[in-house]
């Protein structure tokens, strides 16, 4: 993922960093203990890290820190938009559900968007932990990380908030809806 096309321009990446640190600093019952100064040093070492930061920011994800791995000290940064990030809607789940779909093919797929931005597909496990830190996706769904025994019959999982509950449900893997999108992570 090293080469010119995932490097920020030098204004992009103060600016990126600048609406990190402001996120950062609004929203710390996200990351308590943690301070900027140790997350940005890692960030700045890892100028990969901050373009799919800001594939996450530009797709509407309001990416924030929300925790830090006590293994391997990385830090977790997770989209934190109210809603299901606008700018990945209206897809479906991979590229063999794309593929399989006749008419009607939505523009892309869960999957290989997060892989494109260089991210990972949140599990169910991990949106759970997110709704933990606040109210998301009232209004609007998410695509999960599929265990392969539903993918292989042809499903998939997603989740959402209603009535206070956090929902995990099943589709077709070739399904997309409006209200529908993935949420995903990026560890530093």
């Amino acid at each position: 993922m090293k080469n010119e096309k995932t490097k920020l321009t030098e204004n992009r990446a103060t600016e990126l960093l600048e609406i990190l640190k402001t996120r950062f600093e609004k929203n710390k019952k996200r990351h308590k203990d943690i301070s900027w100064e140790k997350v940005v040093s890692k960030i700045e070492k890892n100028p990969e890290k901050l373009w799919s930061l800001n594939q996450m920011e530009i797709s509407g994800g309001e990416p924030d820190l929300i925790g830090q791995d006590q293994k391997n000290g990385q830090y977790i940064f997770c989209d934190c938009s109210p809603e299901s990030p606008t700018g990945r809607r209206s897809i479906c789940y991979d590229r063999e559900a794309l593929e399989a779909r006749k008419k009607y093919k939505p523009e892309d797929t869960a999957i290989d968007m997060a892989t494109a931005m260089g991210i990972e597909i949140l599990t169910e496990e991990e949106y759970r932990h997110l709704q933990t830190l606040g109210a998301f996706d009232l209004k609007t769904s998410s695509w999960v990380h599929t265990p392969a025994d539903i993918r292989k019959l042809g499903g998939a999982v997603f989740c959402d908030r209603r009535y206070n509950t956090i929902f995990l449900y099943h589709n077709g893997a070739d399904s997309y809806y409006a209200a529908r999108g993935f949420r995903g992570s990026l560890r530093v």
